[in-house]
């Protein structure tokens, strides 16, 4: 579906990351994506260990299939932030204990998840416009402050916070915002199954908590950053050599 305004072009040195992909191949891979979050979460639920097993194999399927589709640059993004997810899983997760996962596991299908999470975000990212940012922004602010005044979860406004600074560190602000929609989005349905559930009190900090915090998406975004920024120290990638221009200090 083609968008509803023109976006802000992007930087000439900013690669189109999923941008050499027919329209009908993005949409594809946006339905895919949907589809493996929706079904694969659904599964896990229904069906105990049997569909967790079945959501990791359809995750490393489409994983794998998105990997075929794309280009050395693609392909670098998707490993990178499988591992830096994986990483952040473990230290929140299984360290912390800032949630918990139903079987006190960290699902196989998790880490790659979250690689096709941000592929679903730089595939729908043409269609945010900079007043789509600045909606999320003020949107995620009002809430901080309501959900702070209400002292019903602190770290939701913490994280919008840390949203907000990610966003301002960057031109892909865009894709951030889009992030941090698709990401409360997944983490609504999942913790209404009851795949994950956030802890009430942040561990050691005394933090309010939602189940989940309203800003989760801030995680998502930090990890986007963080994936963007360890990709931009090879800008040497696919044809000539463009290079990620992230902003950061």
């Amino acid at each position: 579906m083609p968008p509803t305004a023109a976006p802000t072009p992007a930087s000439p040195a900013e690669p189109d990351l999923w941008g050499h992909l027919p329209a009908r191949t993005r949409g594809l891979v946006a339905t895919h994506v949907v589809g493996v979050i929706v079904g694969g979460l659904a599964l896990d639920r229904e069906f105990s260990w049997t569909g967790q097993h079945l959501a990791t194999l359809w995750t490393v399927a489409v994983f794998a299939w998105l990997l075929r589709l794309g280009r050395p640059l693609e392909r670098r993004v998707l490993l990178v932030c499988t591992a830096l997810a994986g990483v952040g899983e473990a230290v929140l997760s299984l360290g912390w204990g800032v949630y918990d996962y139903r079987f006190g596991n960290l699902p196989l299908f998790v880490p790659p998840g979250h690689a096709l999470l941000m592929t679903l975000g730089l595939v729908v990212r043409p269609l945010v416009t900079p007043r789509h940012v600045a909606a999320v922004a003020a949107g995620a602010a009002v809430w901080a402050i309501v959900v702070l005044w209400r002292g019903t979860d602190a770290f939701g406004t913490i994280l919008a916070g840390l949203f907000l600074v990610c966003a301002g560190l960057s031109r892909g602000r865009d894709l951030y915002a889009a992030m941090f929609v698709l990401a409360l989005a997944m983490e609504l349905y999942g913790t209404a199954l009851g795949n994950w559930t956030w802890r009430p009190s942040v561990p050691g900090t005394g933090w309010s908590a939602a189940n989940p915090p309203f800003a989760a998406g801030a995680f998502y975004a930090l990890l986007d950053l963080l994936v963007l920024a360890a990709v931009r120290r090879r800008p040497r990638v696919h044809g000539r050599g463009a290079a990620l221009l992230l902003d950061v200090p």
